[in-house]
Formats: structure tokens, sequence, C-alpha cells
């Protein structure tokens, strides 16, 4: 139901001829409707389509419980927590049920009690699909209580007995009932407590303590783990395994195109006043290939993963450098330069984690955006083309390259130097100083790393001339 109802009692309710479902029915039938239709289940998950994502669609068609497995940064949230939109927008509960009591089949003392009260006059409230959801990040100091429930000593010092039930306080885990509950990072919860949840998967219900009470809750339960938790902080337990329905792996970007996708979709821009940053394609390219190559690095610990967060930071900051240089130099534009490049340390250190012990944090970085621009640049640029600008270093031109360079001292190195200029007309990405500044930088590193030029270099400070 996609509009608002108007329903306020049981017997309207009924007069409506709304009907209940398993939640898990409910989310395959508007999985249905979307995927007959033609649209997308989940928006803004990147290169998924032909891998996760039929999975997925497969395990939601057979109503099957899912855990998600992969490395940090994969976007195993994101789905989770997409799922919420194949729920119907509006769901009536018995008014006050703590957890979300189904007004045709009450499982809760409280509604149970109230419908016998007020038969076709119960109240009834409606509540969005967002509040259907529930999520808890696993923590060794979770407990039972916290997922299942406990005993509430207030309602106790009220008055009731121990053997009532309405002196229990429901944990996540039922308040979520005719919704979906995700435990993230389920390797991290004690073995014990991931005992508790082996009924909630089969049979369909909770135990609380020693009560005599049974609670068939009707939930869809996802999980998220990192392959690498199943050894290093703790293990799903092989019965909880067994219980779900599914285990979907998920993957990093394939390819640079895909992994720039993600980039362009989650990037924040930052603001640097009345100055406008113009990011050239092949500076985006660079950033998002130093990415792959981190993830087919030897020197670098694939097991622990290199997110796709990494391309992000590094796409941020690279625009934020260029946006200080701007502002220091009283420019208008900001556009990236190799230059700037120096500045991916701060946000690349700490997400990646160095394996070798012979080489320096740094080091590995360094190597790592030189390995980015020459692939880059073998992509863009064809060496045939850049003869006449070579034949020119040869007969003795210098270029200085620096971040304490203003874009107008490069358009005069161009305006003196009409076969180096040539060669970055046919990079064809623009003329504003800016750009023409960043592609100077691009043709001049790259030739340089192509072992045509000599670089000396100090800092973001280098100077280039034949060899």
């Amino acid at each position: 139901m996609s509009t608002h109802p108007s329903s306020a009692t049981l017997g309207q309710l009924k007069a409506s001829g709304w009907l209940s479902v398993p939640v898990k029915e409910e989310i395959r039938r508007n999985a249905v409707t979307r995927i007959s239709s033609g649209k997308r289940l989940f928006e803004g998950m990147v290169g998924y389509d032909d891998t996760v994502l039929p999975q997925l669609e497969n395990a939601l068609l057979a109503g099957h419980d899912v855990i998600f497995l992969g490395e940090r940064g994969q976007g195993k949230t994101r789905m989770i927590r997409s799922l919420t939109n194949l729920l119907d927008e509006w769901m009536p509960i018995v008014s006050g049920s703590e957890i979300f009591d189904d007004p045709y089949s009450p499982i809760s003392r409280f509604a149970r009690e109230l419908l016998s009260e007020w038969g076709d006059e119960t109240p009834i409230t409606w509540v969005h699909r967002d509040v259907r959801f529930g999520e808890k990040l696993a923590t060794p100091d979770t407990s039972i209580a916290d997922l299942i429930g406990e005993v509430d000593p207030i309602k106790v010092a009220e008055g009731r007995y121990l053997s009532d039930e309405l002196t229990l306080h429901y944990g996540l885990v039922p308040r979520t009932n005719r919704g979906i509950f995700a435990i993230n990072e389920l390797p991290d919860l004690a073995e014990r407590i991931q005992v508790g949840l082996l009924n909630v998967l089969e049979e369909r219900d909770v135990q609380i303590r020693g009560y005599k009470i049974r609670l068939p809750l009707d939930i869809m339960l996802v999980a998220s783990a990192n392959p690498e938790d199943y050894t290093n902080r703790g293990r799903i337990i092989t019965p909880l395994k067994d219980r779900f329905g599914a285990q979907i792996r998920t993957h990093y970007p394939l390819d640079v195109a895909a992994e720039l996708e993600v980039v362009y979709q989650e990037a924040m821009a930052p603001v640097g006043g009345e100055v406008v940053v113009q990011m050239p394609d092949f500076m985006a390219e660079i950033v998002a290939t130093f990415t792959q190559l981190a993830r087919q690095s030897p020197n670098v610990n694939q097991r622990s993963g290199v997110s796709v967060r990494l391309s992000v930071a590094n796409y941020e900051t690279l625009t934020a450098a260029s946006i200080r240089r701007a502002l220091r130099a009283g420019e208008k534009q900001a556009v990236p330069r190799v230059s700037d490049l120096d500045a991916l340390m701060s946000s690349t250190q700490g997400k990646i984690e160095i394996e070798t012990l012979d080489e320096r944090e740094g080091s590995v970085v360094e190597k790592l955006l030189r390995g980015a621009v020459l692939t880059v640049f073998k992509d863009r640029v064809r060496i045939e083309d850049m003869r006449e600008a070579i034949g020119a270093f040869d007969e003795g031109l210098v270029v200085h390259t620096g971040d304490d360079l203003k874009a107008a001292d490069y358009v005069l190195t161009l305006e003196g130097n009409k076969a180096l200029a040539g060669a970055i007309d046919r990079l064809g990405i623009g003329n504003t100083p800016g750009e023409l500044a960043s592609a100077t930088e691009f043709i001049l590193e790259g030739l340089h790393l192509s072992k045509r030029l000599n670089k000396d270099a100090s800092g973001a400070k280098a100077t280039y001339r034949g060899r």
C-alpha cells in the first residue's frame, strides 16, 4: 500500500480489504513487481549487475535469509539497508504494541488482551517501512538481553509477578517483528550468543530465560561478515551458517571505470569559496588506477582488503589540495595536477596495510602512485605523438613544475615551446590556464616514467630535461 491508509480500528481495517502476508512474501511480491517492470531493485550499487545482484534477487524470490560475505568497503551495509525499499510503505499494527503485532494474528499477551477486550474497535496504528528495520553491530559484549530480551526490573517493582509475560523487556529481534533485522560483522558475536539466533532462523521464535512463552516472530534475518574475521576475531558457528538460505560473496570494482563510477557517486566535493574545481579525466583515472594497483600489489595485505573508500578519500584529498593551491595563488579555478598527488599520502596511510618489512609504507605508496600515472599515460598518450616534444628537450629545453607555480606560469612556458604545446593540445582536455598546467605536468611526468626525460625532484617541485 503506497498511500497513507486511513483505517483506525480493526473493523475498518477488515472493511478495507487489507490482507496480512509474511514479511518475506511481502518482499518477494514487491521484488517481482520491480523486476517485471524493468526497475532496479537497488539504486547506487555499482559493478554488481552481473555478479552480486542476480544472486540477491534469487535469494529474495526464494524467501531466504541472507549473509553477505566480503571485505570492508564493498557495499554490504548499503545493500542491507536498501532492502527496506522492498517492504510495503505502510503496515498496520495493534496500537501500543512493542513488537508490531499483526492485528489479524497478534503474538504478544498485550495485543491479545487488547483484541479480546475491544474486538473490532481495537485501535490500529500504521507504521512506515523505515521503522521496520533493525540493525546491530555485533560486538563481543553483545548479550542475549540485547538481541532477545530480559526481565524488566521496573515492571516487577510495579507489582507484576515474574511469571507475567508483561514483565519482559523485548530485545532488538522481537522489536523488529514483521520486518528486517540485520547483524553486521556476525563473526564478532560470541558463539554462545549466536546459539540464541538458531531458533529465530529455523523455528521462527524466541525464548526468553525460563519463561514458558513462545513468540512466533515473522522476520527476515540478514547478516554481513568479513572472510578474514572467521579466523582473526571469531567465527560463525556451523549450525547458524547452515540456517542462512543464501551466502552471497561481494567484491570490489573490477575495473577503473566501475571504480570511478563509485567515486563520482560517493565523493563529497570540498568547498573553496569562489574557487571553481575542474577535475581532469586523467587525474581522476590516476586516483582509481592507484586503488586498482594497490589491490594487485604483493606489498599490500590483500586479506584486509583495499576499500573503495580509499579512492573516494583520495579523490576528495586531491580536490582539496588543488583548492588550497588556488587559494594561495589567488586563482579562481582549481585544477588538480600531478604535483598535488603528494597530498594523497595522508588519505592513503591507514587505509592499506603494508605486507613487506623491506619497505616503508610511504615508499610503497610512492611506487603505486608512479605506477598509476604511468598506466594512465600509456592508455591516453601515444609516444609517437610526443617525438617533437622529446626532441625539444634533447635540444636543451628545461621545464620547472611544482605546486608553488601559478597556472599562468605554465601558459608562458607553453607559449615559448610550440612542440610541447602541440603535444598537450593532442591530449584534448581544454585550454584554460589551470587545465593547461595540469596537462603539462601529466605529459612531463609520463615521459619521465616512460624513460624519455630526466627529472630532478624536491618534494612537489620538479625539473624536467632531456636524457
